[in-house]
């Protein structure tokens, strides 16, 4: 019986994990975390040692240190250029992810919504006229006088050729 609950919660583990929104996620998450070190890179190598040298500090997290004395006599370090540099960090993340992600993604989605609302909308003028139709149209041209079903005369500046 133990062996039958084990094959029972490892079908519901496999079917979870099988999921596609599980497996877009793992994905999701490996693909950031590349990025997230691109972006870090990025910043640490070129954008901090710029506002670093506007405030005369080697490095971004050596600037705007304010030292506080402790109660041991000692001075901590209260580092508000390294939390900037998380900010500036953070708002390029953003950035690059809302317009190369975000973006072209709900410009996708809208296109998709307003076709698929264009094809419910659709009149019945739209669609093509059946074969029976055709049909009765041929007859009503041929003979010259409108059908009981309808007039089913050429629109105007319809067809070229005369018989």
């Amino acid at each position: 019986m133990p062996s039958l609950c084990y094959t029972g919660r490892m079908k519901g583990f496999r079917d979870f994990v099988l999921r596609g929104n599980v497996v877009d996620l793992a994905v999701a998450v490996v693909i950031g975390t590349a990025f997230t070190a691109i972006v870090t890179a990025i910043v640490v190598n070129l954008i901090n040692p710029l506002i670093a040298a506007l405030f005369n500090a080697d490095s971004l997290k050596n600037a705007f240190v304010v030292h506080l004395p402790t109660t041991a006599g000692a001075t901590s370090d209260l580092r508000f250029g390294a939390v900037l540099g998380a900010i500036i960090n953070f708002v390029i993340v953003a950035a690059v992810v809302y317009f190369a992600f975000v973006l072209p993604v709900n410009y996708a989605m809208k296109r998709a919504f307003t076709r698929k609302k264009a094809e419910e909308t659709a009149t019945p003028a739209a669609t093509p006229p059946t074969e029976t139709e055709l049909l009765i149209q041929i007859r009503d041209l041929l003979a010259g006088t409108p059908s009981p079903e309808g007039d089913h005369t050429l629109p105007a500046g319809g067809g070229s050729h005369r018989a």
